[in-house]
């Protein structure tokens, strides 16, 4: 009897935080994704604005975590983002990201890699669906296996209060003004998405780990 022992997925969740709501949801999904028991690091993405324009916005400070490089996208056997909206879209700052994926997708290095996306937008109608869509393009060009959440967490159909989060992935609302925090129930979506893309990811590992 031949017993086989399985490397942990790896899997990188990779934000853009201006405010540090997106920062905060990644933050939980990655304890999902730890507790299901994927090998899991943190990431964020480069900068595109001037120091200058960013006090202007009143922004914080950045946060400590590394900022990814494009060819670390590759290491992962999974990888969840983390975007802010921008009128219903995916931000610059990670649009330059994957503008910058080309070497990789020529050599198709992100093919079959799972892909989720997390995100945070002003209002309930800012782009809690329209943001993930427009990371989907990206992922099929990549060919990776996008991973939405679907309704798998009951506290998606919660009425009793506003939040965030679709069948796309996790969300929070920031507010107009940025003042709203992240409420457990979307924290606690955040983490289900973690764990939800690790399990599948880890079952997809372990399939072609015995196989190879």
């Amino acid at each position: 009897l031949w017993i086989l022992e399985m490397a942990a997925a790896k899997i990188y969740v990779v934000f853009y935080s201006m405010y540090g709501h997106v920062q905060t949801l990644a933050e939980a999904v990655a304890k999902g994704a730890k507790d299901a028991g994927a090998d899991v690091q943190i990431f964020q993405v480069a900068e595109t604005l001037s120091q200058s324009v960013l006090e202007k916005m009143k922004a914080p400070p950045k946060s400590d975590y590394p900022v990814i490089n494009p060819k670390q996208l590759a290491e992962a056997d999974g990888i969840i983002f983390g975007v802010p909206s921008r009128f219903g879209m995916c931000p610059a700052q990670v649009k330059a990201l994957f503008d910058s994926t080309g070497p990789l997708w020529r050599r198709g290095q992100l093919v079959g890699k799972t892909a989720g996306v997390f995100f945070s937008t002003a209002t309930q109608a800012g782009g809690q669906e329209t943001t993930a869509l427009t990371l989907c393009t990206q992922f099929a060009h990549h060919g990776m296996i996008y991973v939405p959440i679907g309704y798998s967490n009951p506290s998606l159909f919660s009425m009793e209060e506003i939040h965030g989060g679709s069948p796309y992935g996790a969300g929070t609302i920031a507010g107009a003004d940025g003042s709203r925090a992240c409420s457990q129930l979307e924290l606690d979506v955040a983490q289900h998405q973690g764990r939800h893309q690790a399990t599948i990811t880890m079952a997809l590992k372990k399939g072609r780990d015995t196989n190879q």
